[in-house]
Parts: structure tokens; C-alpha cells; sequence
């Protein structure tokens, strides 16, 4: 627990240490006050770090992580909106909260259609195909500690780094049951590869899709960022596989078999990916028209599977079909009802706060702390170690809403740190967190923290090698 509780509220602790450098109570800058010193600055802050304390108590209280924050974000703009409502202006936070659900919208229909097509994929039992047909291969479990890692690393900028590391953990856990070690050791593999391979795509973390979404970093940019996340995976990779058992666990003969539609539906999801990337580079029009076409092609898709539906004889259900083991229908609103909601709503409260705080004054504090004393390239590695402590959605929304000056290999290095340095703590990234779930008792908070070191080294060196080769990127 108080572990959790730093991790979250070292960043609030960054941003109320910028106050100390505040001249006075209120400055005027144009119809926008600094309220940093001022009673609506200081209450805001309480409000944000109460609802974070509700978020980290979610395992004890049971309660959304969503709902704490969300409650925060209405009452933060509240009393914004008193306040200014009180000096005779009265539509200045109504603009900014505008303002802030463009951006909130537009990563919200994005993540709808990625998650949908998650889904789908999932129901047409693409990740089971794939989990059955390795623990049946009878690899060593140094074998598949290599597979499992690089797998991740490409699976994730394509279906984000959160989904690869369940499908690929699902995996150790099937061929480790007899091997507690090497099911410690793959998970720690597993986490550090996904978060490396969604740091160049888009598509592989929130935190690179709110930084393409904003302009800062071109699509095909991203990909400068390769070979720095080949190196943050592969040198603690290398570290850990002498450590890995060099037993061969049995091969189980168990296979599932992809459902009817299942190839069909990848590929589509490949032609959203492509049409979204084409709205944006070619259109010049926002990622997500692309992405909601794209969801377009699942839904036709899913009509025809529907109207192809062959129901099994004799069933009391009219939907049920025998076809490849389905037992209803396909039907693509059902995906879009199991998307991740409580993730999204708490996105839309972590968005709304951060917003907040920097309407009131505390994110530029922050950016001269940063950016301006320690210099961008300090500054962003800061971001990273941050990112390992603080979720690296926060941390990077606190960086777009600060808006620095510096040149694209700035924000491509700190598009790598927040996404990779979440690594070097169990408890950095969703990944982790989500495996410490899955993998209860067998990777732990205290085993990923046996290999820190040789995570940051792989940390240190991804961003040398930035450095040397996209330094001179502007």
C-alpha cells in the first residue's frame, strides 16, 4: 500500500513543488490567473490526491478506479468555475473544459475501435490459437523465454503493450506450471519487450498515441525509435537468460482452433490500422475518422457472419452455431460493450484533473522546474524514472499539457522514456501491474525488483543510442 500510495503521488508532489517558485498570490496573464497560491490551486490539489488514494485503495475497497477521479475532475472545474464566475468571467473554464473533452474524444474513439477489435479477436479465439499452438511445440524454457519476449515485442505495437502481455503471460504460465522460475523470469521478459515495442507504434501505448495524436511525432517517425527498443528488451534479455532454467517442460497436445472469420478479422483490423495512418498522413484528418471507418469494415464483416450463422439443430436457442465451436452469433456490439470502460472513464478523469491543474497554473510551475533548470534531454530521462514510480499517462499528459520547446529528438526521447521506463518497477506500467494479477505469487513486485539493474541498464542504453543515432533529428 505504501508503495502504491509514492507511486502516485510523486507526481503531485512534483507539481506542488513548482508553487515555491509562484511571486505572488494571484498574477494576472491575460484573462488566465495563476491560482497556484491561492485557496482554489491548494483544494484542487487535495481533491486529486484524495481521488488517487480512492484509485491505489481499489484492491481493498472494491471501488472503479474511474469513479474517484472522475468525482475529482467535476469538482476541481467546479470550483475553477466559481472562482471565475466570481471576478465577472464566466465562460473561460467552460472553453477550457471544451477544450479538454476535443482531446479526451478523440483518444477515446481511438481506443473504442482498437479495443473492439481486440475483443472480436479474442472471442474468434486468435490468442487461444496462438497460446495452445506453443505450450504443444515442446520448446526448452529458454527457447520459449525468447520466443514469449519477442513475440511481445512485436504483438505490441499492433494490439498495445496491456493485451501482449496477457496473451504471452498466459503462455509461461501454461508451459512454467512445474518451473516457478521461469514463470518469474518470463513475466519480468514479457513486460520489459511489450513496453519496448509499443514505444515505436502509435498504437503500442497510450502514452506514444497521445504524442502522435498531438502532432509532435509522424507516424513513420516512430519507427527512429526501433532500434533503441531492441536494445532496451534485448540487454536485459540477455542478462536474464542464463538465469532461465535449461529444462524442456512436456509438450501438451491440447489445440484450439481460430473460429470461422478469425484470419478475415485480422486482416481488417490491419486495413483500420492502414486507413487510419492514411486518414492522418495523406487527409491531414485526426487518427480516430480512420479508426471509426475502420470499425465500419468489422461491423459489415460481422453482419455477413451473422447472416451466415448456421444454428445447431435441435437447439432451444435460434442463435446458437456449430460452426468451429461458436455458441452465438457473431454480433460486433457486444465487443464494443466489453471494452475496457472503467479504463476509459478513469482516462477521461485523469485527463479532466491534469487539465485542471494545469489551467490553474501548476504544470507551467512544473516545465520551468524541468525543463527550463535541468535542460530537455535531463529533463525527459526524469520523465522515464517518473514513469516507473507515477503511471506514464499522467506523466505524459502533465508533458503535453507543459508544451516544451525542444526539437523531435526531444519529444522522440521522451516518447521512449515514458514508454520504457515504466519497466524498471513492476508497478510502472499497466503491463506489470495487470501481470502481478495474473501471475499472483509467482512474479512479484520484489522478484521484478531482483532485475532493475539490469533493466536500467537496458534503460541507459536505449537512450545512448538514441542519442547517437537520432540526435541530430529535428
Amino acid at each position: 500500500m505504501s508503495t502504491n500510495l509514492f507511486r502516485h503521488l510523486i507526481l503531485l508532489l512534483l507539481l506542488v513543488a513548482g508553487s515555491v517558485f509562484a511571486a505572488g498570490d494571484l498574477q494576472a496573464g491575460g484573462s488566465i490567473i495563476s491560482l497556484t497560491t491561492h485557496w482554489v490551486g491548494y483544494t484542487a490539489i487535495i481533491l486529486f490526491v484524495l481521488a488517487y488514494v480512492l484509485v491505489i485503495a481499489e484492491e481493498f475497497t472494491h471501488l472503479r478506479k474511474s469513479k474517484p477521479v472522475i468525482l475529482a475532475a467535476g469538482l476541481i472545474w467546479v470550483i475553477i468555475a466559481y472562482y471565475y464566475g466570481s471576478i465577472g468571467d464566466t465562460h473561460i473554464a467552460e472553453l477550457q473544459v471544451q477544450h479538454y473533452l476535443v482531446e479526451f474524444g478523440e483518444l477515446f474513439l481511438f481506443l473504442l475501435v482498437a479495443m473492439t477489435y481486440v475483443n472480436a479477436m479474442s472471442e474468434l479465439n486468435v490468442f487461444e490459437a496462438l497460446r495452445t499452438w506453443l505450450v504443444s511445440r515442446g520448446y526448452s524454457y529458454r527457447t520459449l523465454f525468447w520466443i514469449t519476449g519477442a513475440l511481445s515485442f512485436f504483438l505490441s505495437p499492433l494490439i498495445d503493450n496491456l493485451t501482449t502481455a496477457l496473451v504471452m503471460c498466459a503462455v509461461v504460465l501454461a508451459v512454467g506450471k512445474d518451473s516457478p522460475r521461469f514463470v518469474t523470469l518470463g513475466c519480468i521478459n514479457i513486460v520489459v519487450a511489450a513496453n519496448a515495442g509499443g514505444a515505436f507504434s502509435p498504437f503500442g501505448d497510450i502514452t506514444t498515441l497521445m504524442v502522435w495524436s498531438a502532432g509532435h511525432v509522424e507516424f513513420n517517425t516512430f519507427l527512429l525509435l526501433f532500434i533503441p527498443s531492441v536494445v532496451n528488451y534485448i540487454v536485459p534479455a540477455a542478462m536474464m537468460h542464463f538465469a532461465v532454467p535449461v529444462e524442456t517442460p512436456s509438450a501438451v497436445s491440447e489445440l484450439i482452433p481460430m473460429k470461422r472469420g478469425a484470419r478475415r478479422a485480422m486482416f481488417l483490423f490491419m486495413c483500420t490500422i492502414i486507413t487510419a495512418v492514411s486518414f492522418h498522413n495523406f487527409l491531414h484528418l485526426p487518427a480516430f475518422m480512420g479508426m471509426m471507418t475502420g470499425l465500419a469494415y468489422l461491423k459489415f464483416f460481422g453482419y455477413y457472419l451473422k447472416k451466415t450463422h448456421i444454428a445447431v439443430p435441435g437447439s432451444p436457442d435460434p442463435s446458437a452455431q456449430g460452426v468451429a465451436g461458436d455458441v452465438a452469433a457473431f454480433d460486433s456490439y457486444r465487443h464494443v460493450a466489453q471494452a475496457e470502460w472503467d479504463t476509459l472513464l478513469f482516462f477521461f478523469g485523469v485527463i479532466m484533473c491534469v487539465g485542471g491543474l494545469g489551467f490553474i497554473g501548476y504544470l507551467e510551475l512544473t516545465s520551468v522546474l524541468m525543463y527550463g533548470q535541468l535542460g530537455p534531454t535531463y529533463a525527459n530521462i526524469l520523465v522515464g524514472v517518473l514513469s516507473a514510480i507515477v503511471d506514464n499517462i499522467p506523466v505524459m499528459l502533465a508533458v503535453l499539457e507543459m508544451n516544451p520547446e525542444m526539437g523531435l529528438n526531444q519529444w522522440l526521447l521522451v516518447t521512449l522514456t515514458a514508454g520504457v521506463g515504466g519497466s524498471l518497477l513492476s508497478i510502472g506500467s499497466a503491463a506489470g501491474v495487470a501481470l502481478m494479477g495474473q501471475a499472483r505469487g509467482k512474479y512479484t513486485f520484489f522478484g521484478h525488483l531482483k532485475w532493475t539493474p539490469a533493466i536500467a541498464v537496458g534503460y541507459a542504453l536505449s537512450i545512448l543510442v538514441h542519442l547517437w543515432l537520432n540526435g541530430s533529428v529535428t
